[in-house]
């Protein structure tokens, strides 16, 4: 059979995709573009908007494939199985048995009921190993080492819909990373739903890793702030090839808001998580997550979010304005934001994001770093893009930056005397 996958939300749908493409392709079935006997969506209910995109994608899918079938798996139906079931899907999979929804749809044919596969969240408690993430290319995948998690925050729906922590053991994800750079890959990028979580020691997972395959560049999804202390940015800075770039969850700049929020942290701690990461790793790239016009939220305290914008000069800042969530405590709190208020200020945000932003890139003029070119880009270690050299896509190559153009950094070979830097 024809198989074409389409994925909304984060990482782990996207290589968790990917892993179902692997499984399907090992059976003999093709994954198209189009004129497909089944279209498959991997949908997102991380928030109200992100589930209204899944019902359309469903939609437009059979549409756009005349006689096909329609499968749905991820966190939007494990959210609204009804909403789902309303697109007539002939399976029906929940947020996870991921194996169990590739064989239902190895089984699907002409006259075949429909199988609903939705899991019981609550109730996982095992990690379910997939096939590592490919989708990247020949240089760069994804593994991932975590799914679930118990931190509840007001706003977020994933903790119902994804379950408890679970993580793939040390030894499975050395194995996996070691197939991986001996089939080509450079570059491993560890993902889960709440990477700080992993259960065995995020900082003795990546020194395993480092230890194991020295030579394959390692970069870390999203980070809890509390996780970050002097033990681990010890740990971190023992890895031979670890990326410096690390990706904090902000979502506020104000002590009052981060408290609405359920958040576990407060600025002053998250300031300090910072600057471990810049002491152990000068130069790094430091991102974060920003929600805007979250319930309550005053001018006053927006305005603190901007000053500590400010005081932490990130690399880069994604900005969404808040979006209500059925079955969250925030979406039953008083003193809502209007709309447009909300958007104004994520607009407010994300210019003066974009203004540190230019300024790390403008930084990176005179350096040195290890550039690993992608299909279409180079990328450097602090996750900055470059231009394309041609003829070096799936090499690394030492270059000198030499300035920024629209967005991108441009660069030249490196003389054997330049040194490496981020």
């Amino acid at each position: 059979m024809r198989f074409l996958f389409e994925t909304l939300g984060c990482r782990c749908n996207q290589s968790e995709t990917a892993a179902m493409e692997a499984l399907l392709r090992a059976r003999g079935h093709s994954i198209v573009a189009e004129n497909a006997d089944v279209v498959v969506l991997n949908g997102c209910a991380v928030t109200a908007e992100s589930a209204r995109k899944s019902r359309q994608a469903a939609r437009r899918l059979l549409k756009q494939n005349p006689g096909a079938k329609l499968a749905v798996c991820g966190c939007w139906p494990q959210a609204e199985p009804g909403e789902a079931e309303a697109c007539h899907p002939a399976v029906i999979g929940g947020s996870g048995g991921r194996l169990a929804f590739v064989e239902a749809l190895c089984r699907l044919e002409e006259d075949s009921p429909g199988v609903v596969l939705l899991d019981k969240a609550l109730e996982r408690r095992d990690f379910e190993e997939l096939p590592p993430d490919r989708s990247l290319g020949r240089t760069r995948a994804y593994l991932k080492v975590e799914d679930g998690c118990v931190n509840f925050c007001a706003y977020c729906i994933i903790p119902f819909l994804r379950g408890p922590v679970r993580s793939l053991s040390p030894d499975r994800a050395v194995a996996e990373a070691l197939r991986l750079r001996d089939s080509g890959v450079k570059e491993l990028i560890l993902t889960g739903i709440e990477l700080a979580s992993y259960q065995y020691g995020l900082g003795d997972l990546l020194a395993a890793l480092g230890k194991a395959a020295p030579e394959l560049r390692l970069r870390m999804g999203s980070l809890e702030p509390r996780v970050v202390d002097p033990e681990l940015c010890a740990k971190l800075r023992g890895v031979p090839k670890l990326c410096p770039h690390f990706h904090l969850s902000l979502q506020s700049g104000c002590d009052e808001t981060l408290r609405r929020m359920g958040r576990k942290y407060d600025t002053a701690r998250f300031l300090r998580s910072v600057e471990l990461l810049r002491d152990a790793f000068p130069g790094c790239s430091v991102t974060a997550d920003l929600i805007t016009g979250f319930p309550g939220e005053t001018e006053a305290e927006f305005s603190r979010t901007l000053d500590f914008l400010r005081v932490c000069d990130f690399a880069h800042v994604h900005v969404f304005p808040y979006s209500e969530r059925k079955g969250t405590r925030a979406a039953l709190m008083p003193d809502s934001v209007p709309k447009g208020e909300r958007e104004e200020r994520a607009r407010r945000a994300i210019a003066l994001a974009a203004e540190t932003r230019a300024a790390y890139l403008a930084a990176q003029t005179g350096t040195v770093q290890e550039v690993l070119f992608e299909s279409r880009l180079g990328r450097t270690p602090n996750d900055c893009e470059t231009e394309l050299l041609p003829g070096l896509e799936g090499q690394i190559l030492r270059a000198e930056i030499t300035g920024v153009r629209k967005g991108r950094l441009t660069l030249k070979p490196a003389s054997a005397e330049g040194e490496a830097g981020a």
